[in-house]
């Protein structure tokens, strides 16, 4: 299906600009949330997160990576993967990649099914973005689009983003995502 897609590109120049969202009273009080960086380049785990956050919202680019494409991507001292876990299962990931001229880009950021609504999302994002100021960051960024889960966008702008551009085109999609298992229908 050819559809209209809306992105907008948001950057943070300052880390004063976080507004850092703790994790809920729930996982604090149970002390059931870890989020810790995946060391080991692994296309395996990195196509699993990928995969099981972005099959909800047609999240293809990479779908067609092969397994060197990914380790080549992954095995790179620019590129960290943060995990977010409740009671040890995944729950959502954020990538970041160390770029030219003290950019970090947040690449992919989401959540797992099972975790949404608990207010994950808002205090990953923050973890994440404290993490790539620690990298260096002169500038953090990230887009995001209509396609993305429905508080994509204003998750981004509550942690201090600011909009920069935005840009409409038509893309080529499949008839729906395409989901996390055939057959099942994607959540929305």
């Amino acid at each position: 299906m050819q559809t209209e897609v809306t992105t907008w590109f948001l950057e943070m120049l300052d880390p004063g600009q976080l507004q850092f969202a703790a994790p809920s009273s729930e996982m604090l009080s149970q002390n059931t949330l870890r989020i810790e960086q995946a060391k080991i380049p692994s296309p395996e785990l990195s196509r699993f997160l990928y995969t099981s956050v972005g099959g909800d919202w047609y999240w293809i680019e990479r779908l067609t990576w092969s397994h060197d494409r990914w380790m080549q991507y992954l095995d790179r001292q620019q590129v960290e993967t943060w995990i977010a876990h409740i009671s040890g299962t995944p729950a959502g990931y954020i990538e970041l990649e160390a770029q030219a001229a003290g950019n970090v880009e947040i690449t992919y950021f989401g959540l797992l099914r099972h975790a949404m609504g608990k207010g994950l999302g808002k205090h990953l994002l923050s973890v994440g973005v404290q993490r790539a100021w620690e990298m260096g960051a002169q500038r953090v960024w990230v887009h995001t689009c209509s396609l993305d889960g429905p508080h994509a966008l204003k998750n981004y702008q509550a942690r201090g983003f600011q909009i920069y551009r935005q840009e409409t085109h038509v893309e080529k999609l499949p008839d729906r995502p395409i989901g996390v298992w055939l057959g099942v229908t994607p959540s929305g």
